[in-house]
């Protein structure tokens, strides 16, 4: 299998059901015997997505004769300059994304109100306990990272211009979100990570972003800050974020050369 041959949009979709399925049957080899494994089931579920995922790694690693270094950072620019470099001014985005997501989320909410089951759903992904933090802040970033931005937007800057390639990686991780009120917010930033990975053909300023805004996300609901999701929505908190975001986009754009 070519590493510009796999996947196509239509097999990227495709590979997406594949890990859902993969976690699923896990899943349910696995619940039966959570008490003889001493499970809970936060802690279950993160161990589900991570042994779900590593095995459809595995396959798609042996099958592209890929390395995890390989897929983690195939720039021509080292892991030490990209993170210093570059990963400091993304951190300089992430008020900004959390100020505009929480704005988006509140008029999501009030056009189509949750149901319970949904309000449920958030409220698990927002537990304090050890496993739902590491799945949200750790293994999502990780994870997630790596099947859209280092195989599924690595595949397609290969076979697409590169703005579809990032509109439509975006968009297939928006829809892997499977709800309205998480696919607007995870488009908007799956734009922003293809940008990135394209500029960068790295990992780890992908990574980063992403895990900040996660437990950032996870900070702010924990403490009850604006109804879980952004801060106040001042004047003041706007004023800061987009000083922040607008001095860390310029270093980023000018450092990346953007065209």
């Amino acid at each position: 299998m070519k590493d510009d041959a796999f996947p196509s949009i239509t097999q990227a979709l495709l590979l997406v059901v594949a890990v859902f399925l993969t976690e699923y049957v896990i899943g349910l080899a696995l619940y039966d015997s959570r008490g003889i494994l001493d499970l809970t089931l936060p802690q279950l579920g993160a161990f589900t997505t991570l042994l779900g995922n590593a095995v459809v790694f595995a396959v798609l690693m042996n099958a592209k004769n890929m390395t995890f270094r390989g897929l983690l950072h195939p720039s021509r620019h080292s892991i030490r300059s990209i993170t210093l470099l570059i990963v400091p001014p993304v951190a300089m985005l992430v008020p900004l994304m959390l100020l505009i997501g929480s704005t988006i989320a509140q008029l999501l909410v009030s056009v189509l109100p949750m149901a319970r089951w949904e309000q449920q759903m958030f409220e698990r992904m927002a537990a304090g306990n050890l496993a739902s933090v590491l799945g949200m802040c750790l293994l999502a970033p990780v994870l997630e990272e790596m099947l859209f931005r280092g195989i599924i937007l690595r595949a397609f800057l290969h076979q697409y211009d590169r703005r579809k390639a990032i509109l439509a990686s975006a968009l297939i991780f928006g829809a892997a979100h499977l709800n309205i009120y998480q696919f607007v917010i995870a488009f908007l930033l799956g734009v922003l990570l293809g940008w990135l990975y394209e500029r960068t053909r790295s990992l780890i300023p992908c990574i980063a972003l992403h895990g900040l805004y996660n437990t950032s996300i996870w900070a702010l609901q924990a403490s009850g800050s604006a109804d879980g999701g952004g801060w106040d929505n001042s004047a003041g908190d706007w004023g800061i974020a987009v000083a922040l975001a607008s001095a860390g986009a310029s270093l980023l754009i000018r450092m990346l050369k953007v065209a």
